[in-house]
């Protein structure tokens, strides 16, 4: 991700490269013009130096949701922060790191257990908390930590 995060349109395959500085914007395929990203949809991002490179260059808070595919409460809570996303498309970014895929997060971030949510601004973690909850006690930690 040296110019941006690549994602790949879910229309044609083709793989698009979007800055970090614009992943709150609506982004479509350079071949076949279809939306690749949405605002308030989740944005994966699953190995260190993609993970950073978003934190640094975020223009608004980034919520990070840190899980694992075998966590059953980490499958119980991602659609409530879809939920999350999708009301604070304009004004958070949120981000899902799969820990597994790059051990390097979890250290780096000193991931413990899963789910673990945590609140960056500026580059920098504000808020952090574990264990599944619905979207109004996720939404309501967020905007005590910002």
């Amino acid at each position: 991700m040296a110019d941006g995060l690549v994602l790949a349109c879910a229309s044609c395959g083709q793989k698009n490269r979007i800055p970090p500085g614009r992943l709150g914007d609506r982004s479509t395929c350079g071949k076949c013009r279809q939306a690749v990203h949405e605002p308030g949809a989740v944005v994966a991002i699953d190995r260190l130096d993609d993970l950073q490179r978003v934190l640094a260059s975020a223009d608004v808070p980034v919520l990070i949701d840190f899980w694992a595919p075998w966590c059953g409460p980490c499958r119980q809570v991602a659609p409530e922060i879809a939920k999350v996303a999708a009301g604070h498309a304009a004004d958070v970014l949120v981000v899902k790191v799969n820990t597994d895929v790059d051990p390097q997060v979890g250290a780096r971030h000193g991931i413990q257990s899963i789910p673990t949510m945590a609140v960056f601004r500026g580059g920098r973690e504000v808020a952090r908390t574990a264990g599944a909850r619905p979207a109004a006690a996720i939404e309501a930690w967020m905007r005590q930590a910002l």
